[in-house]
């Protein structure tokens, strides 16, 4: 009976190991199947200049997985001052999102071994209004009321050589003033400070996009945008660029990155989408002025429909950069942007 005791005691012991060891064996593969699952994604980062409407494809893209589906974890970061480029010749990023005029600067140099190469649209229009403070708005209707208008007032126009920068400048220069006589230009390198600029009296006028438009008219610092610049036409404003040697050496990733940017731009043009997306990545906004953003969006046609970066689009670019004298010399085409990843997707879903 002893004997039967300590075998049944014996059995039960042997039978708890096996069952702890299975236990342990189904969390390791577990954990292995998660660990995979986890490496099985290429995680690479975008550098934007500021969190903005305008890059709301890409984060369609990341909230609704169509990168997830090619294989890529992609994490956007924020680097202000124009270190969203450099970044990329860094090593800091991979990947960048920014105008065609921002990447043809450094790459003209001489100081760019490894050149930053547009590969895929996003913004086609130059996102770019300008909106006066309350009690300085503009009432005229011609080019020279609008001249009159600008001479000695403060305009934020943000950083020297930003996109913004340029198109405050072209503007000015094609309306025969000097944006360093005329006009006393505010240059700060953050470029997301465009209303407490204003607010607290550092300028007459801003440069905006939204959410930055909405949210100055519901604090009370300006009124609705007084110009566009969207008006231009197609324009290569924000384009998802990488290194040269990128294209070279991995053109597979940069793929698989544009197949999820050509979804994520088709996507973008579902407002249900959209204003989901609006609402994740601005939660401070209210849901009634995400509407009003993506609205205003629609209506000037910012988004780009097929990725797909036209010579237009860059003549009218870099046209603004030379006129501004910021970019000096001449640039071809083919040297700033790579469109075979937008083609080759392009065939792949017809």
């Amino acid at each position: 009976m002893l004997t039967r005791k300590i075998l049944k005691r014996k059995w039960f012991s042997c039978f708890g190991c096996v069952l702890f060891a299975a236990v342990l064996l189904a969390t390791a593969c577990g954990d292995d199947k998660a660990g995979q699952e986890s490496e099985a994604l290429k995680k690479i980062v975008i550098a934007e200049p500021l969190h903005s409407i305008g890059y709301l494809p890409l984060y369609v893209g990341q909230q609704e997985g169509f990168f997830e589906e090619e294989g890529l974890d992609v994490e956007v970061i924020q680097a202000t001052g124009g270190s969203h480029v450099t970044s990329v010749m860094s090593g800091d990023a991979w990947g960048v999102i920014g105008g065609v005029d921002s990447n043809a600067i450094p790459n003209a140099s001489g100081n760019c071994p490894d050149p930053v190469i547009a590969v895929c649209n996003c913004v086609n229009r130059a996102n770019v209004y300008l909106c006066a403070a309350v009690g300085e708005e503009y009432t005229g209707n011609t080019d020279e009321e609008l001249a009159q208008y600008f001479k000695g007032k403060k305009i934020n126009s943000g950083r020297f050589g930003g996109s913004p920068n340029l198109c405050v400048r072209y503007l000015l220069l094609s309306l025969g003033l000097d944006p360093d006589r005329d006009v006393v230009m505010v240059e700060p390198a953050d470029m997301s400070t465009s209303v407490a600029v204003v607010q607290s009296g550092q300028a007459d006028i801003s440069w905006a996009a939204e959410p930055q438009i909405v949210d100055g008219m519901k604090q009370g610092v300006w009124t609705d945008a007084f110009y566009q610049f969207t008006d231009l036409g197609d324009y290569a404003y924000s384009v998802l660029s990488v290194a040269e040697s990128t294209i070279s050496n991995d053109p597979e990733t940069v793929q698989h990155f544009v197949n999820a940017m050509l979804k994520s731009l088709t996507a973008a043009q579902d407002k249900e989408i959209a204003v989901r997306a609006a609402e994740k990545e601005f939660p401070t906004t209210p849901p009634e002025d995400i509407e009003a953003v993506i609205d205003r969006a629609y209506a000037d046609e910012l988004w780009s429909m097929d990725g797909v970066i036209t010579q237009e689009a860059v003549k009218n670019d870099m046209e603004v950069s030379i006129a501004s004298d910021v970019y000096q010399g001449t640039y071809q085409y083919e040297e700033l942007v790579d469109m075979q990843f937008v083609y080759n997707a392009q065939n792949n879903t017809d």
